[in-house]
């Protein structure tokens, strides 16, 4: 289990740093995966096209336009348009709530940890107590130590 455990550290690790690389470099990258072995250039290329890593350059101006010509911002700039004014409003109060009931959800999370946690520790502090009290009153009392021939 340790070995699987280091193994998704290195592979976090790994991420994180390929991660904060710039785009360009990631192209390099993946044309060297196609030099050397071309699944690990087939990987980094379906990995950038997942995340969405080879589109448009300047997708903050929301100018950005999709594979067959339509744009992909809508007219805030805050989401994706569907077309339907009345579904996008509707789209992004539910994405609100839906992030508000998740804070609210993890923050749940959170207390029930703590208050197991909590329950763990005073076990086990009354556990060592105990143990510490059965301990001195074993060794303290003549009648409980064995007897020396």
């Amino acid at each position: 289990m340790t070995s699987n455990a280091s193994m998704m550290d290195v592979l976090s690790i790994w991420y994180d740093r390929f991660e904060q690389l710039p785009k360009g470099i990631k192209i390099v990258l993946m044309v060297l995966g196609f030099i050397v072995f071309w699944p690990i250039g087939l990987a980094v290329l379906g990995y950038l096209l997942w995340r969405n890593e080879m589109g448009c350059r300047n997708k903050r101006s929301g100018s950005c336009q999709s594979f067959w010509g339509g744009s992909r911002r809508d007219s805030r700039g805050d989401g994706f348009s569907s077309g339907n004014m009345a579904f996008d409003e509707y789209r992004q109060a539910t994405l609100k709530q839906l992030e508000e009931d998740q804070r609210e959800f993890t923050m749940f999370i959170d207390q029930l940890r703590r208050a197991k946690d909590q329950r763990q520790f005073d076990d086990f502090m009354s556990d060592r107590m105990r143990r510490k009290r059965e301990e001195n009153g074993s060794s303290s009392r003549p009648e409980d130590r064995p007897a020396s021939a």
